[in-house]
């Protein structure tokens, strides 16, 4: 996601540039296998990188990369670095992985390491012949998740033509509501509509980061799911709520996911919500991730904002407040961790 704006029929989507913050919310194993119903499988009940469950669960995480000297953000961690070798990029998402789908890591744990996982997708979705020499160095094990990150990312670059922004959109980057919330609304809305919940969770991902962005977009399009106010008010969709509020807009956007065909074909309802097939494939390949590990969530939950402008990726922290456009250079003068390390 680029952060753009793209018009749909009844409903203006804008893409981030696929987040995501880190708040350190409590979202646990329990409370995903709860809302569920069944017992989840971890993808890493296997050893895949030679550390053992036992040693990540009492605090030995991987190291991930660093440099002396880096500008940090407010909440004291700087941009992900990637590192130069594929072998050392397979062998760190090995790594991360192992790490985020384990549910014997405390949540509070897993900031970083979701950032850094998000920042290596993005950073390898832009190059592809590197991608593909860090996927032959991955263990065969992840193949299937490196190439659902990769093919979502890439289908939300085949969206956007035309030079970068040089300026960041009029937005407030405000903490999400807390992860258990959020999955009793999909669950909830799933339940009364029959649209699976990890495609609510994907749209909400993809249109704020999970609610992340408080911002309005240039056709009026707002709210965690992003609607319009007119779409809103029509029978059977906002139902009376409250636009802004989570709960509401998610169960809205299932809602018209159904209007516009999910039921019968998923593809059809999300091209409602945007009008492009590549829209609608990222959004099912975040959901097969979820759907294939709900724990997947839990790094999902914790991606940052990043806004893809003509300074490279940035990143907006939580704390970013514009009420109006403020061009790159202006900001990066004054929170200089938002661009990558070069």
């Amino acid at each position: 996601m680029s952060g753009r704006f793209f018009k749909t029929g009844s409903l203006v989507r804008y893409l981030v540039s696929i987040p995501v913050l880190l708040t350190p919310i409590t979202v646990a194993c329990k409370t995903i296998d709860t809302i569920d119903g069944t017992q989840q499988r971890s993808a890493v009940s296997e050893n895949r990188t030679g550390q053992s469950t036992d040693e990540i669960s009492s605090g030995i995480l991987p190291q991930l990369p660093g440099r002396s000297g880096l500008p940090v953000a407010p909440n004291g961690l700087h941009y992900p670095l990637v590192p130069d070798e594929p072998a050392e990029i397979a062998a760190l998402i090995a790594a991360i992985e192992n790490v985020l789908l384990n549910p014997q890591v405390a949540d509070q744990q897993l900031t970083a390491h979701a950032h850094q996982q998000q920042v290596i997708y993005r950073f390898l979705s832009h190059r592809p012949q590197l991608s593909q020499s860090v996927r032959s160095h991955l263990d065969p094990r992840w193949h299937w998740v490196f190439d659902q990150h990769i093919a979502a990312r890439r289908e939300f670059l085949a969206m956007h033509r035309g030079p970068a922004s040089s300026s960041l959109p009029a937005w407030r980057i405000q903490s999400p509501a807390p992860a258990n919330e959020l999955l009793k609304a999909y669950r909830s809305a799933s339940a009364a509509t029959g649209i699976d919940w990890t495609v609510l969770a994907a749209v909400n991902l993809v249109e704020t980061g999970m609610g992340r962005i408080d911002g309005v977009s240039v056709a009026n399009a707002q709210g965690p799911m992003q609607f319009l106010p007119t779409t809103w008010a029509e029978p059977g969709i906002g139902n009376g709520g409250d636009i802004r509020d989570p709960w509401d807009s998610i169960h809205a956007a299932a809602r018209y996911l159904v209007r516009r065909g999910g039921l019968k074909n998923i593809r059809s309802g999300l091209w409602g919500y945007n009008n492009s097939d590549h829209y609608g494939k990222a959004v099912l390949h975040y959901a097969a991730l979820l759907k294939q590990e709900p724990l997947t969530y839990r790094s999902f939950y914790r991606w940052q904002i990043h806004y893809a402008s003509s300074a490279g990726d940035l990143w907006l922290h939580e704390g970013y407040a514009q009420e109006t456009p403020v061009g790159v250079n202006d900001h990066l003068r004054r929170h200089p961790h938002s661009a990558p390390p070069s």
